[in-house]
């Protein structure tokens, strides 16, 4: 038997049973569908045992690996200062939504670059050094990619406190390209 067939096996016999444990996990059912095939995936581009009993235990487990991984990354991204202010009193879903897009539209006007500079630097929260270390430039040119960012952001997002100049200095003699 091939992978394929012991997938289509596992998913024919066993697919209802893993999108329920998904759902208990995450509450909601288009998430746990999602959740499964993102699993499944995960688990079938590694080479794993042939018997479908062995290969659902698997599945299960990075069912939870995945999910709980998902629960971190939004933990950690709720405890981040984003680029849109949060909504407060008076504010509504449909602002908030609109505003979220409004920086997903503005970030594509960056270059690769300062795109990775500044979702690293305020969405992944990492200091200066990390940014650098994980692009492997140097962190003159993270606060150069991110001062060009800034300029090219604020036209249409508006000034933005997290990116202040004195935030991200710059060479002395205005080193523009």
């Amino acid at each position: 038997m091939t992978w394929e067939d012991d997938l289509g096996r596992l998913v024919h016999e066993r697919g209802p049973a893993l999108v329920a444990y998904a759902h208990l996990l995450t509450g909601e059912v288009h998430d746990a569908q999602d959740l499964v095939q993102d699993a499944l995936v995960n688990a079938f581009s590694r080479r794993r045992p042939h018997d479908v009993d062995s290969l659902e235990g698997y599945v299960r487990r990075v069912i939870l690996n995945a999910y709980l991984d998902t629960w971190r990354r939004r933990r950690r991204l709720d405890a981040v200062a984003h680029l849109v202010e949060a909504a407060g009193p008076g504010r509504d879903e449909h602002a908030a939504a609109a505003d979220r897009a409004d920086v997903a539209a503005a970030l594509t006007v960056l270059s690769p670059r300062e795109r990775a500079c500044v979702v690293l630097r305020f969405y992944d929260d990492l200091t200066l050094p990390e940014v650098a270390h994980r692009l492997g430039i140097s962190a003159g040119a993270v606060k150069r990619y991110l001062s060009d960012a800034r300029r090219k952001l604020e036209p249409l997002l508006g000034p933005q406190p997290g990116l202040m100049t004195e935030d991200v200095a710059t060479v002395a003699n205005g080193g523009r390209r």
